[in-house]
């Protein structure tokens, strides 16, 4: 299982929010890029990025700090808010990240998924963030016309190879992740699945492990220090 070190713009710095609360961000480091540079340092070989202005306007305003993570650290980087078109899609996949994340586009414009499957492949994820097993969309502030159920099965059904799931109601609470969901998510659907929201222990990490997912994203236990990533990498890598 990979583990994935979670880095949220916002304003050109590496910032968290509580449950996707816009009114509740924390500031945690004004130098994403330094940030990601230290991540790597302690064993981190991809990264996590999310793009929150970009998640709620589709606008491209965090590029240039994203261009120097993937320039300066060399790292394995997938990407996620405001991809709502294949031009940018293809500027960020030139720029050097790894894997773009579709999820307000994945989940209200079809053919643009299909659009961006065919061209791009397995450079193409979609993102799913789930509040009360509906999908959310817009930032987390809409709510879509998808069921947790319906829009996984969809995906599958189009050969998406990797969904990273997100638990609205866990995200940034350190309260530990949902196991549940992801058990049942694994034994259902077929693309690799990546966890996200509530990650904040190794033994989360080592649960999530023993029920086969591809990945976790770890944001805000790094940050207050609950997980380290040394220590994380050597527990994932037994």
């Amino acid at each position: 299982m990979i583990l994935y070190p979670a880095i949220d713009l916002y304003g050109g710095q590496a910032v968290r929010l509580e449950k996707g609360d816009y009114s509740k961000m924390t500031v945690y480091d004004p130098d994403p890029v330094s940030r990601a540079k230290a991540m790597r340092d302690e064993g981190a070989d991809h990264l996590h990025l999310v793009d929150l202005e970009g998640a709620r306007s589709g606008r491209t305003d965090n590029l240039p700090v994203i261009r120097r993570i993937a320039e300066e650290t060399g790292l394995f980087l997938e990407l996620g808010g405001g991809i709502r078109d294949l031009e940018t899609a293809r500027r960020y996949l030139e720029l050097g990240v790894s894997r773009v994340i579709l999820g307000t586009a994945a989940a209200e414009d079809d053919e643009f998924l299909q659009r961006a499957l065919e061209r791009f492949g397995d450079a193409v994820a979609v993102g799913v963030d789930l509040l009360d097993g509906r999908v959310r969309t817009r930032g987390w502030e809409k709510d879509s016309a998808w069921t947790a159920e319906e829009f996984f099965a969809h995906l599958d059904l189009l050969g998406v190879s990797t969904v990273i799931c997100t638990d609205i109601s866990r995200d940034g609470m350190l309260a530990g992740t949902n196991l549940g969901l992801y058990e049942r998510l694994n034994a259902d659907y077929r693309m690799d699945l990546i966890a996200s929201g509530g990650v904040s222990s190794l033994e989360d990490l080592r649960a999530l492990k023993a029920l086969g997912m591809a990945g976790a994203i770890v944001g805000k236990a790094y940050y207050t220090g609950a997980v380290s990533i040394s220590a994380a990498v050597e527990l994932l890598q037994k």
